[in-house]
Order: C-alpha cells, then sequence, then structure tokens
C-alpha cells in the first residue's frame, strides 16, 4: 500500500515539474481531485492487489495523456509569444519564484507592521430648543423655538490614522511626523496579534516628515532596515499599511520609480519640501503614511511619506538611510 502511494506522489510530482505549476494549474485541477478519490480509496482495495494495480496503471496512462496536454499548451502559448518552448517554461518558473518571494517577504514583516490611531477630545454636544428673541418683551407671546446645539462635556473619539513599523524589540516604532503632529492628541497602537497598546512620541523632526513613538513592552517582531542607496530603477517593492485608515495590513506592489526626487508636499494646513525622497508605483493611500516601503528581500528602504492626489499611482518614500542617524541617537 505504502509503496503505491509512494509511486502515486512521483508520478504527480513529475507532471507538475514537467509542466509549470502556474501555467497548468486548471488543466491539472481536475487530475488532482481524482488522485485524492484514488488515495482514499486505496484502503478499501488493498485486499485485492490486482485491481489496486489496475487502478494506478490507469492513472500512469491519464498523467501521461494531462503531460501531452500541458506540453502542447506550452507549445501553442510559445508560437504566440514567438518564444522557444524552454523560454517559456523559464519564464513561469521565474514569476512562480518572483511570488514565491513577495509573499515571503509580506509574511516577515506583516507583524511589525501597526496601525497609529490618533484619537481627541472632542465637544460632546446635546439639542436644545430655545427662543430665538430671547427675553424680548415684543416677542414674548410668540411660541417660537429654534433648536440649538449646547456643549454638555467631551469625549474622546478617533480622528485619524496613519500606520508605523517596530524598529526594537522594545517598542521603538517609526512613522510620520504628520501622522502624530497634534500634541494634545492621544496616539493607540494596534498591533498585529489586536493588542491595543497607547503610544508615547519620543521624536518629532522638523526637516523629515518622520517621528518616532514608543510602546510599552519588550519581545516585539521588528523590523530590518535594508539600504536605501542600493535601490535600482525598476526594482520590486511593495508598500504596506493602514489603507484608508480602515484596512489594516494591506499590501500594494510596485518598482522603484524614481529616485533622490524633490517634492512640494501639503497636507491640512501645512506644505514642507521633501528632498531626495523615492518615487513608487506601488499604492500609496490615505492611512498608509508612516509604513515601510519594503524590498523582496523583506528589508525596509523607505517611509511612506505622500501621494499625488489623482494620479495613478505616483506616491514617495523617504529613504530608510536619510533617517539611520536619527534612529541611533534617539533609540535606546
Amino acid at each position: 500500500m505504502q509503496n503505491l502511494k509512494k509511486k502515486i506522489f512521483i508520478v504527480f510530482l513529475m507532471l507538475i515539474l514537467v509542466g509549470g505549476a502556474d501555467l497548468i494549474y486548471y488543466q491539472y485541477k481536475s487530475l488532482n481531485e481524482k488522485l485524492s478519490s484514488v488515495e482514499r480509496n486505496l484502503d478499501a482495495l488493498q485486499s485485492n492487489s490486482k485491481e489496486s494495480q489496475n487502478q494506478f496503471d490507469s492513472l500512469v496512462e491519464k498523467t501521461k495523456t494531462m503531460k501531452q496536454q500541458v506540453d502542447s499548451l506550452v507549445d501553442s502559448y510559445a508560437k504566440l509569444a514567438n518564444k522557444p518552448p524552454e523560454i517559456i517554461r523559464q519564464e513561469i518558473v521565474q514569476q512562480k519564484s518572483q511570488d514565491e518571494l513577495l509573499t515571503d517577504a509580506v509574511s516577515k514583516i506583516t507583524p511589525a507592521v501597526a496601525s497609529v490611531v490618533i484619537s481627541k477630545d472632542v465637544p460632546k454636544l446635546e439639542v436644545v430648543y430655545t427662543n430665538p428673541f430671547g427675553d424680548d418683551p415684543f416677542f414674548k407671546d410668540f411660541n417660537v423655538q429654534v433648536p440649538t446645539y449646547r456643549q454638555i462635556g467631551t469625549e474622546q473619539k478617533k480622528v485619524g490614522a496613519g500606520t508605523g513599523f517596530i524598529i526594537s524589540k522594545n517598542g521603538y516604532i517609526i512613522t510620520n511626523k504628520h501622522v502624530v503632529e497634534d500634541d494634545q492628541a492621544v496616539y493607540t497602537v494596534l498591533l498585529n496579534d489586536g493588542t491595543q497598546k497607547t503610544a508615547q512620541v519620543i521624536y518629532k523632526d522638523n526637516a523629515i516628515d518622520m517621528a518616532i513613538i514608543k510602546i510599552e513592552g519588550n519581545n516585539y517582531p521588528y523590523t530590518n532596515l535594508g539600504n536605501s542607496d542600493s535601490l535600482k530603477l525598476g526594482q520590486s517593492v511593495f508598500a504596506i499599511g493602514n489603507a484608508l485608515g480602515e484596512y489594516n495590513n494591506s499590501v500594494s506592489t510596485g518598482i522603484i520609480s524614481g529616485l533622490n526626487r524633490n517634492i512640494e508636499a501639503s497636507g491640512g494646513n501645512n506644505t514642507e519640501t521633501l528632498k531626495g525622497v523615492i518615487q513608487t508605483d506601488a499604492a500609496i493611500n490615505p492611512g498608509n503614511s508612516g509604513g515601510p516601503l519594503v524590498t523582496l528581500a523583506g528589508d525596509v528602504v523607505g517611509i511612506n511619506v505622500a501621494t499625488v492626489v489623482g494620479s495613478s499611482n505616483i506616491s514617495f518614500s523617504i529613504p530608510i538611510n536619510t533617517i539611520k542617524g536619527i534612529i541611533q541617537a534617539k533609540v535606546k
């Protein structure tokens, strides 16, 4: 029985290696289901080895047929692409490797990316009805009442959100200065495991739109800071963050579109000049501010800072090398 299972596994594995899993997925899906069905019935067929052998032989014939279909599919695609079949297979393998690098990098960094929720005490109001003419005796007999708002205290409400990423096991987090700019606000960090921690603002840089905040605790997962000076045009990267302030750990992919850009960024009533920033077409939505720009190796190479409103994915990140000196000076 075990030998029969091994034969089925080996035949199926050979089929995947020869054909290229991504390109033939839908073609061999039905075969995969039939293989599973055969395996479930092997125990019932154990008492009749001849019948089991016949089924195995039938399976081998089916896999040969599928291999022929795969080869035909690759040949047809190669003709359309005007490339040799060997090149097509290499491209399939390369694309699969690229996808695996991306998913591995996302898995690596996600635990160290956090949402930064901004809360403030805002007036708590109630509606009351009053005479708009006050105590004017001329209008005392008129029963005129209009609704007005009256403050009955304050309540803490969420007024914004951004993103940050942990850079040390004892809870230091990098984000944008404009995310934690309000000295009257309360900042709460929502970690990947759902834990909420109140953050203390440690440092805000006046020249670079970056800030360092800290949460209490230890043994946090943290990111690896890469070398932004080694980036090349066209290099694959991805952005991750709290998109629109609602969808944490949203991932968008892209490439390095430009280096050493100088831009004017505005938000609210403030405008600032950002020099030497990275341009990428990875989407950076509101709420992603302060999140990391990451290579396929899982290294942080930028702090997502701005996007061109109305553009087709023109976004910018602060090179991580720009702030390494600040981190060394401020993080203990």
